[in-house]
């Protein structure tokens, strides 16, 4: 590792300590950190990038519902409002301050936990015989403890009341894990999607693009694609539909789905997918999927 790099990770661990970061302005932060992942300068004045665009986004683009569409809790009443309920995966308890709260005898057999204030904390549950309920409070009750917003500076997860949800538990079929297909939006327009794959085997998470057409793109990004074949869901064109509805009036925005024997359920929201600092391969895409996106002439 050269010096500059082991000086800005320094740097960037320093910046997020309690007694400092409150007086750093985000923008520094976000700079120290775009060149501790991405080793080169972030371009805030003339961003041309999906990744400098990104950051400009989590600085000068903020509106109050964001932060509830970052809510896994609070994003329910949007989607059900302009998409309908039956898209909804079916809540089955909560929102609970901690998990001393949750009554797990009350749960089913199986059962997905899911804190609403961040992104990817969620513990499975396949079976409740084998739960590891230690494990399940420690990782549940640390991440309830953590304000999100200090890690990317992503603004509209500041102001979430941490709380935890259960959910249904889903497989596509028996014993198949879940694909999430994720839809990314420019500017209200569904322009490519991506498929997480294979989190559970041994080789790990892919992450594999499409067109709208799906046909796989030519590019990776942080993650390797898979060398398996993925089959196009059986409701894309309702997922791409669906998508450009919860995000009009947004600039970017990616919108997750599931499918499940036909129905499509909504997973999520995201405004600053892998916090714009996952690199590209080839490189240059970072650039041609930048010129996509159009940001907002009035910002704050």
């Amino acid at each position: 590792m050269n010096t500059l790099k082991t000086v800005v990770r320094y740097t960037s661990y320093i910046l997020n300590r309690p007694l400092i970061r409150n007086l750093i302005p985000a923008s520094w932060f976000l700079q120290v950190r775009y060149y501790w992942y991405l080793e080169k300068k972030l371009n805030l004045a003339d961003p041309l990038t999906f990744n400098e665009k990104i950051q400009w986004l989590k600085l000068y683009d903020f509106k109050p519902k964001y932060t509830q569409m970052a809510d896994k809790y609070g994003v329910r009443k949007y989607v059900a409002e302009r998409i309908g309920e039956k898209y909804l995966i079916p809540l089955i308890g909560g929102p609970w301050d901690n998990f001393e709260d949750v009554n797990l005898e009350l749960l089913p057999n199986q059962f997905v936990l899911k804190c609403t204030h961040d992104s990817g904390t969620i513990v499975i549950c396949s079976d409740k015989s084998k739960f590891d309920i230690n494990s399940a409070r420690e990782k549940l009750n640390n991440a309830l403890n953590h304000n999100y917003y200090w890690r990317g500076r992503e603004k509209p997860y500041k102001d979430i009341k941490p709380r935890i949800i259960a959910e249904n538990y889903l497989v596509e079929d028996e014993g198949i894990e879940l694909k999430d297909y994720k839809i990314m939006v420019f500017n209200g327009k569904a322009k490519l999607s991506f498929v997480c794959s294979e989190r559970f085997t041994m080789s790990k998470l892919k992450v594999t693009f499409f067109d709208l057409d799906w046909n796989k793109m030519p590019f990776e990004r942080s993650y390797p694609k898979s060398s398996i074949l993925i089959d196009k869901p059986q409701n894309y064109e309702l997922m791409i539909e669906l998508a450009e509805i919860l995000a009009d009036g947004i600039p970017f925005i990616r919108v997750d789905f599931y499918e499940v024997k036909g129905h499509v359920y909504f997973g999520e929201m995201t405004f600053y997918p892998g916090g714009g600092m996952e690199s590209f391969n080839p490189k240059e895409w970072d650039a041609k999927i930048g010129e996509w996106l159009e940001l907002p002439t009035e910002h704050e």
